[in-house]
């Protein structure tokens, strides 16, 4: 067959189909376009909401690394300018009581079997981390109350390992696409542990090189007054108001209107921990991805931490599989959109 005939052949079978379509459709519909290409109709639009609790963390372009000297890992945090896609973020650390609606609902759709029973026992905040994190410490009122009683419920959740808040990613996702599927509504992007990159980006609240998300370079206002909760000195944990974690939103938001990005509880982020993953991974919304990594990425520094740990720049890990007084998570939501400003 020559090519003038293989070419014939194709047009028919393309005029065939064609005119199948417009058959179907009647002249309307997707095809009426008067000979131009106007891609589907009846299509709905979209207008992506910002979930509650949830603040804006716009496009950007940012230095990630060491903002100040770091002088016991200065090979692990070298300077790099990456850029970072719009997102939402949790204002605050999830509570204890925001938990508890999730392991409400984990109870109430469970089945009594063997596997549910372990699943249950892995996602319910280990209380023992308040005795076991510190030897010779009286932690039992802590064990006691700090997640059971109402006096903590706005207190940051602690005691879930990663894989606890991978899985309250996933119950968030689906117990918000159920109800907008009752209610005739596209679904949302899913609910998710925020990247290194981005839990660094959001904690300068668009302060570039900033050491804290506050600024630099101090951690005690002008009145004296702390900044964050930790640990300002040998053996000085009330310096700053509370001995142990604060409620959250206790001290003032950054820019992008997060609370608690330094100091609180340190927390989860997607990446697994690397030494040399600076340099390695992209500079477009970095992530370091690696299954058999048992090492996963903290930020933030927590209540029990002396203040390198409350940079912005400050890396370390955990591993996934642990559970500490210390620890805990908060969430964010890609945006599907435009890709700059704070239109969204």
């Amino acid at each position: 067959m020559n090519k003038v005939s293989v070419i014939g052949k194709r047009f028919a079978i393309i005029a065939s189909l064609a005119g199948l379509f417009l058959a179907q459709s009647c002249g309307k519909g997707p095809a009426d376009g008067g000979g131009d290409l106007v891609g589907v109709a009846g299509r709905e639009s979209w207008v992506q909401t910002v979930p509650y609790g949830m603040v804006v963390c716009p496009s950007g372009t940012f230095h990630m690394g060491q903002a100040d000297e770091d002088v016991p890992a200065t090979q692990i945090n070298l300077n790099k300018q990456v850029t970072i896609g719009g997102f939402y973020m949790d204002e605050t650390e999830i509570t204890n009581n925001e938990y508890r609606q999730f392991m409400n609902v984990m109870l109430e759709d469970s089945v009594a079997t063997l596997g549910e029973e372990y699943i249950m026992t892995e996602l319910y905040p280990d209380t023992t981390v308040w005795v076991r994190d510190f030897s010779h410490h009286m932690g039992d009122p802590m064990m006691e109350y700090y997640y059971a009683h109402p006096a903590f419920d706005e207190y940051p959740v602690v005691g879930v390992d990663w894989w606890a808040a991978k899985y309250f990613c996933e119950w968030r996702t689906q117990h918000m696409n159920n109800w907008r599927a009752e209610n005739g509504l596209w679904q949302m992007p899913r609910f998710r542990l925020p990247s290194e990159a981005e839990w660094e980006y959001a904690a300068r609240g668009g302060r570039d090189m900033a050491k804290y998300p506050w600024g630099n370079p101090y951690i005690r206002n002008s009145k004296g007054c702390m900044l964050a909760n930790f640990k300002p000195g040998r053996g000085n944990y009330y310096d700053d108001g509370f001995m142990y974690t604060s409620p959250v939103a206790s001290y003032f938001s950054n820019d992008f209107g997060l609370y608690d990005m330094a100091g609180n509880i340190s927390e989860w982020c997607e990446d697994a921990y690397y030494d040399a993953a600076v340099p390695i991974v992209w500079d477009l919304n970095p992530t370091y991805y690696n299954d058999d990594e048992v090492r996963k990425i903290i930020r933030g520094g927590s209540w029990k931490d002396i203040a390198y740990y409350l940079e912005t720049g400050t890396r370390t890990f955990e591993y996934q599989d642990t559970s500490k007084s210390y620890i805990g998570f908060r969430t964010v939501m890609t945006y599907l959109g435009r890709s700059s400003g704070y239109e969204f």
